[in-house]
């Protein structure tokens, strides 16, 4: 058994002939490129890329798998350069009936062992949504009934960015989980908590106790990547242990969490769309406190307090440790030179991020950089609360 870094939610933006695949995307965000800013820059081991269901992207795939440095293994999953395990996965946007009655929708992570399976769920799926090939598209069905096609291909489903006030089962749908998928509940074995929550905030609603949960980058631009990920134990890198490890089976495990403080997410706080500007308060925060308003767009924090019922957290015993990682990207003075500096000098991000001492990095980037680099890493820097579509600021304390 050994210790990996995974992140399973990486988006693409255009395919390798320019298609557009996810428009809110970069340009960059291609398979390839994806494959290797994870191993050159990253250190991640295994990658789930979540717009493989695309043709235009299983063209790539293809293509991808005749150069010779990567190939599909039997346990599931396609091996690069013998470093990193690519994940196929989709993003599924699926329509749903919220507690209010009105429709709802909400994105699901559906990701599947093999180049054939992702391939046989596109067709199926091209007959529920009117474009197959971009991104996160709406399909004509409900998440209850996508568990079944997505089994019936061999994949799994996790719920995505659960609490996030757009395109979310908590978020945009229900106050309960286990009222959309009735009694295909336990199927779902772990949601993603999305940059705005954490595990103390998702653990104050009772049904998420015997659920994993996972955090991933959602990744629009390849330097987004990894900005939140899991530590796994597994025995090597394939789509079976992933999911071994995920369930908590045979001795894997997922280790530790590693994600953005909360606050530092684009929605933690509840946002006023008329003053343009996150409200105070105490949560949950329903209105605007200053102009009377109810046209807010409600912050995932407000979201929990409004529908938890259990007044304080109590994580079950298996739930990993989840540790505030914050960013190269996010950390002030580290602009491109200075983070490429250090890549050129410690290979990966994760090194930077867990292994190097205040003098490795120091003689680097010298001694102001070096020193938020490490209060960042020691959860020392002082967070100004994201909101309403606009991430959250820090500053060194």
């Amino acid at each position: 058994m050994y210790e990996i870094f995974a992140d399973l939610h990486v988006h693409i933006g255009r395919s390798k002939s320019n298609k557009p695949i996810k428009i809110t995307a970069a340009k960059s965000l291609n398979f390839e490129n994806i494959a290797k800013e994870c191993v050159e820059r990253k250190g991640i081991n295994v990658v789930g890329i979540i717009d493989c269901a695309s043709p235009y992207v299983i063209e790539d795939i293809e293509e991808f798998l005749k150069n010779g440095e990567a190939y599909e293994i039997e346990e599931g999953g396609i091996i690069y350069k013998d470093k990193i395990c690519i994940i196929l996965g989709s993003e599924i946007e699926t329509s749903e009936i919220n507690d209010e009655g009105k429709t709802g929708s909400a994105h699901n992570l559906c990701y599947f062992p093999t180049l054939n399976d992702i391939k046989q769920f596109s067709k199926e799926m091209s007959y529920h949504i009117k474009n197959i090939t971009l991104s996160s598209q709406r399909a004509n069905i409900s998440a209850y009934e996508l568990v079944d096609i997505v089994e019936k291909y061999n994949g799994v489903l996790i719920p995505a960015h659960v609490f996030t006030p757009h395109k979310s089962f908590y978020g945009n749908c229900t106050s309960r989980l286990e009222r959309i998928f009735k009694e295909k509940f336990n199927k779902i074995f772990a949601i993603e908590l999305g940059l705005s929550s954490d595990t103390y905030l998702a653990d104050k609603i009772s049904e998420l106790e015997t659920k994993s949960f996972l955090t991933n980058s959602d990744a629009h631009s390849l330097p987004k990547i990894a900005r939140e990920y899991n530590k796994l134990l597994v025995e090597n890198i394939t789509f079976k242990e992933v999911i071994k490890a995920i369930k908590g089976e045979d001795g894997r495990k997922i280790l530790c969490n590693y994600g953005l403080d909360p606050k530092l997410g684009k929605y933690h706080r509840t946002y006023c769309e008329t003053c343009k500007k996150n409200i105070p308060g105490i949560a949950p925060v329903t209105k605007c406190l200053e102009c009377d308003s109810k046209n807010i767009t409600m912050g995932v924090f407000d979201r929990i307090e409004a529908i938890k019922d259990k007044s304080e957290t109590k994580s079950p015993s298996f739930r990993p440790p989840y540790v505030y990682q914050i960013p190269l990207t996010f950390i002030p003075g580290l602009g491109g030179k200075t983070i490429d500096k250090l890549l050129t000098h410690f290979e990966t991000e994760m090194n930077i991020l867990h292994k190097l001492s205040l003098d490795d990095l120091e003689g680097i980037v010298g001694k102001k950089n070096a020193s938020n680099i490490v209060l960042a890493r020691n959860g020392e820097l002082s967070i100004q609360a994201g909101g309403g579509g606009v991430y959250g600021k820090i500053t060194a304390s």
